[in-house]
């Protein structure tokens, strides 16, 4: 499957934007799909993952209860909503997914196998 976030840009502190994580190839509804993110000098971190169904989330705790996670099976594209931004979360952010009927949701880089090209998402003081 072959992945492909959008929706980054320039925004002030406070500020909200909305990622996306569009699929080609194949459905996505068989992965579980995750939001992870890489600052300047930093290494690749967990933001968010969401299970096939939508039901089961998790966040890391940077970032829970500022950010929501959903998807759409019926547009192949799952959401990173982002709210309340701050100068920290300026990052590349990037959307990846497991293998095809894993169902649980693991935070560590290495658990996904699809990995879409990334969105720079830069929040001004």
């Amino acid at each position: 499957v072959q992945l492909q976030a959008s929706g980054g840009g320039v925004v002030q502190a406070g500020g909200s934007l909305r990622l996306s994580c569009t699929a080609s190839g194949r459905t996505l509804s068989s992965n579980v799909l995750g939001w992870f993110r890489q600052a300047p000098g930093k290494a690749r971190e967990f933001v968010a993952a969401i299970s096939q169904g939508g039901t089961t989330t998790k966040y890391s705790d940077s970032v829970r209860g500022r950010f929501t996670i959903s998807r759409d099976n019926t547009k192949n594209t799952g959401y990173l909503e982002m709210n309340s931004l701050t100068p920290e979360d300026t990052a590349v952010y990037y959307c990846a997914a497991r293998g095809a009927g894993i169902t649980v949701i693991h935070s560590t880089r290495n658990s996904y196998v699809f990995w879409g090209q990334g969105t720079l998402v830069t929040v001004s003081s």
